[in-house]
């Protein structure tokens, strides 16, 4: 199993959803805002009614850790870690989206991902 890729990217997605959870609950947050917010970075799809190059660039700006990992530096840096519940949301659902086989668009057509090419 430690030579499959494929495998390994799901497992860490799973661990990425697990660990964000247990964090979540944790901070001791209402799950109202969880399941509010869950599916909110899907709605960078949306892009994709421009046309594919744009729609891929604003879905991988949403489901990369980067944009949460930012959010995260910023809020601690300014004294806000009131942000670390969104952060947890956001890293759950890309979490849950690299369980399930979700990869990165490429900006040919939506099918398209990172995933398959591993």
């Amino acid at each position: 199993m430690l030579t499959k890729p494929s495998f390994l990217l799901h497992l860490e997605g799973g661990t990425i959803l697990l660990v964000s959870i247990l964090l979540y609950r944790q901070n001791q947050v209402g799950w109202f805002l969880f399941s509010l917010l869950f599916l909110a970075p899907d709605l960078f799809m949306l892009g994709y009614l421009a046309n594919s190059r744009v729609g891929a660039a604003l879905y991988n700006l949403a489901h990369t850790l980067l944009a949460p990992g930012v959010l995260l530096a910023i809020g601690f840096t300014i004294g806000k870690p009131r942000f670390l519940p969104l952060v947890l949301i956001w890293t759950a659902h890309i979490g849950f989206d690299r369980l399930l086989g979700y990869g990165l668009k490429y900006p040919t057509r939506f099918r398209d991902t990172h995933l398959q090419h591993v």
